[in-house]
């Protein structure tokens, strides 16, 4: 339930920057281990945006998937199920990687991107 607000959120933002203007598309980047869900957000934008310059945007997501650093060789790789096992050989340990959520751009109609 707390993407309501996220949502609420990403639309003022983008008020802010669009000056008046139409929105035509926000594009939000989410790691796959972020507490935020991209189809809820999509759901309550449709909701909240009604009546505001966002109105008719489109909201695209582009998904990071959660990256692992080994203890060993220093490399970031994809952890497969079930493993934390580098493959050379070594430990992986979660990183920050996977867990981003921040507005990427937003497409202003008749302007330049903001």
């Amino acid at each position: 339930m707390h993407e309501y607000g996220i949502t609420q959120s990403i639309i003022e933002t983008a008020e802010k920057y669009a000056d008046n203007k139409p929105v035509k598309k926000i594009v939000l980047v989410i790691g796959e281990s972020a507490d935020v869900t991209g189809e809820c957000i999509k759901l309550y934008f449709g909701i909240i945006a009604e009546g505001t310059v966002c109105e008719n945007a489109v909201v695209e997501i582009e998904t990071i998937k959660p990256m692992l650093k080994c203890k060993t060789c220093g490399a970031l790789f994809e952890r497969k199920p079930f493993s934390f096992a580098c493959p050379c050989g070594g430990e992986g340990e979660p990183t920050e990687i996977g867990r981003e959520f921040y507005i990427k751009h937003i497409e202003v109609e008749d302007s330049e991107n903001v």
